[in-house]
């Protein structure tokens, strides 16, 4: 059939297919997708982001950790979609709305996946293993941990910190003197924390006496609790980047104290993110914050730069 009626007609069928393309990707959450912005930490704090070889394996290291989380969330709304018909907001997801039909989504992520399996072989073992540990660990959360007190939060932040490992494994099989530093694991470690801590803190202030029926492990915190939580992941990350900054082996390693000048910059943007959990329910969704607050998408942009002019200048 052919709708008519104006010039340039399109199939029925056609036009039917691009609602659910859409909701597809809507469904796969792409500004979810600017957490894997972290597997180019590697390339760039090893100093070998001018490496044309490098930078592709990293960005393709993106691109599976991207599709690899989109699959997670497809998995994740099929298994939750009673619960999300009952939220505010989720309930408007393409699948809970009933608008991206179930087998279409469980195809979508057996693609996805498969997909991820062969960049993975591309990229190394070591890579590969990091992106299992990634999937299960995400596994463990939706069946388990994310409604384990303090275990749901510290869960989240270990799927950052298998984004840094991978984004290191991936540099190995073409760069075998490129080390995992341990700093950057403890900083990606505490910021992921707060970031998670901030988002729960929103969640529970946003749901009030509903905090229950939206997510159950919201029930067990308290606003004291995840206060005083919020003050020491806070606190631990960016003491934990400034003694990074200064450390005989980072000063060695880049032939300069300079990075010691970024701490205002990582100072800032925890500060200006603590803020924004306090006035912003945007806040329950940290990609979000990152994209729509302009202050603090200006800071890491700046930190960016800087760090970027400190590490390629010298040494």
């Amino acid at each position: 059939a052919v709708r008519a009626g104006r010039a340039g007609a399109v199939p029925a069928a056609a036009e039917g297919r691009t609602p659910v393309i859409r909701d597809l990707v809507s469904e796969l959450r792409p500004r979810q997708w600017t957490k894997n912005l972290l597997l180019f930490a590697g390339v760039l704090f090893s100093r070998q982001a001018d490496d044309p070889t490098l930078l592709l394996r990293a960005g393709v290291g993106f691109v599976a950790f991207s599709l690899l989380a989109g699959a997670v969330y497809l998995l994740n709304d099929l298994r939750d979609v009673a619960q999300d018909r009952l939220h505010p907001r989720k309930r408007e997801r393409p699948i809970a709305s009933g608008r991206l039909p179930a087998a279409a989504a469980w195809a979508a992520a057996a693609v996805l996946l498969a997909a991820v399996a062969a960049l993975t072989v591309w990229l190394g073992t070591p890579f590969a293993l990091a992106a299992g540990g990634y999937l299960l660990l995400n596994a463990a959360y939706s069946l388990w941990l994310r409604d384990r007190v303090l275990l749901d939060v510290f869960s989240i932040a270990f799927g950052f910190v298998v984004r840094a490992i991978a984004g290191v494994e991936l540099l190995r099989p073409v760069a075998p003197a490129t080390e995992l530093s341990p700093w950057l694991l403890v900083c990606t470690f505490f910021g992921a924390l707060f970031l998670g801590l901030g988002k729960r803190h929103r969640e529970l202030a946003s749901a009030g006496a509903e905090a229950g029926q939206r997510r159950a492990v919201l029930a067990r915190y308290s606003p004291a609790l995840l206060e005083g939580l919020l003050h020491i992941t806070a606190a631990a990350s960016i003491m934990g980047y400034a003694l990074y900054t200064i450390w005989p082996d980072t000063v060695r390693k880049f032939d300069t104290q300079a990075l010691l000048y970024t701490v205002p910059f990582v100072t800032y943007g925890i500060f200006r993110y603590l803020y924004v959990v306090r006035v912003s329910e945007t806040a329950e969704d940290p990609s979000r914050v990152l994209l729509t607050d302009r202050p603090l998408l200006g800071c890491v942009l700046a930190y960016l730069v800087v760090v970027a002019v400190i590490l390629y200048t010298h040494g």
